[in-house]
């Protein structure tokens, strides 16, 4: 028989955590069992890759202890690796004690949270510890706590050896309806491999270098599009355009989602259009992309969209006026 056994707490001497596992692997020993321990805090860096660890598990028994607040962040991670990279129909038959030990409140909140996360991974739950221990010597002294200790070692024994089943649990039946994630149909071997990549830092950092470059590259792309867009608009305007002799004027647009501003300044007979700053227009105007389409397709007029509320201006109306008489365009 196989049991491993996973510590999620800090590893400080008076952990009375460390003194109930302690006890257990003496008596599972005694018992022939083959146990494994995996201190957390000396695997941070590869947590993701425990849940390979579970291959030849015949029982787990994950132990933490609370110390202000919950099962701690190390079990955490532990759990969220076996969720995402665990072979789900080894654990469906890995028996799992709880044990949980706590110098302040919610030892019972954390046992539960322990079982309920190994129901919902598919997991058999076995009864166990929990208890608040404010001095670890205690807890040593006590014959009647290490009793209980040993008899709880005992009974994951022969839940183990025995297969004692375990009634399904509703937790079961709402994971298999809303909470399974959508499958990337891994092979276990492959499964295995994307477990080892995430825990590696330095395959981490190409994959965000790769991103950022991927990120850069995507922006210039975005940046030359939005300069072929600068020409968007001349053309209609050019070819709309009707001189008026003795009339100049310089009119700024404002175009929605376009960062520079459409210029067209009329002298007479000629026309300049670009896109960029005019310090001192006659007219600025601004309106929406669709109400420009609108004007340059010839479906409305400039003083209509003015009039409408699609267009707002500011500067000599006179020479607002003079827009329509300006372009022409053609309806289409």
């Amino acid at each position: 028989m196989n049991i491993n056994i996973y510590y999620g707490g800090r590893g400080i001497i008076d952990d009375p955590t460390l003194f109930v596992i302690n006890k257990m692997q003496e008596i599972l020993e005694e018992l022939r069992v083959n146990v494994t321990r995996y201190n957390l805090y000396e695997c941070k860096n590869t947590i993701s890759m425990l849940p390979q660890t579970l291959k030849n598990a015949d029982g787990v028994i994950l132990a933490t202890t609370v110390e202000w607040y919950g099962i701690g962040g190390y079990m955490y991670q532990f759990l969220d690796a076996c969720w995402l990279f665990g072979d789900k129909e080894k654990i469906a038959e890995i028996y799992m004690c709880p044990v949980v030990m706590s110098t302040t409140y919610g030892e019972r909140e954390a046992k539960l949270n322990l079982s309920t996360a190994w129901e919902i991974l598919g997991g058999l739950p076995c009864s166990g510890i929990c208890g608040y221990i404010e001095n670890t010597v205690t807890l040593e002294m006590n014959e009647q706590y290490i009793g209980i200790i040993e008899k709880k070692a005992e009974n994951m024994y022969r839940s183990i050896n025995q297969h004692i089943a375990c009634f399904p649990a509703s937790n079961q039946a709402v994971k298999q309806k809303i909470a399974v994630p959508k499958s990337n149909n891994l092979t276990p071997q492959e499964t295995e491999q994307l477990s080892e990549y995430v825990s590696d830092d330095s395959y981490v950092q190409r994959q965000k270098q790769d991103i950022r470059e991927l990120t850069s590259l995507f922006r210039d792309m975005l940046s030359e599009e939005e300069m072929d867009n600068e020409e968007e608009y001349l053309a209609a305007f050019r070819r709309a355009f009707r001189s008026q002799a003795d009339f100049s004027a310089d009119y700024s647009f404002d175009i929605e989602e376009k960062k520079k501003k459409l210029i067209v300044s009329v002298q007479g007979p000629s026309l300049e259009c670009g896109y960029g700053v005019s310090e001192k227009p006659d007219i600025e105007m601004q309106l929406g992309r669709a109400a420009m389409e609108d004007i340059v397709n010839g479906r409305m007029t400039f003083q209509r969209a003015f009039m409408s509320g699609s267009m707002k201006a500011k500067g000599d109306f006179k020479t607002l006026r003079m827009l329509d008489q300006l372009f022409d365009f053609e309806e289409k």
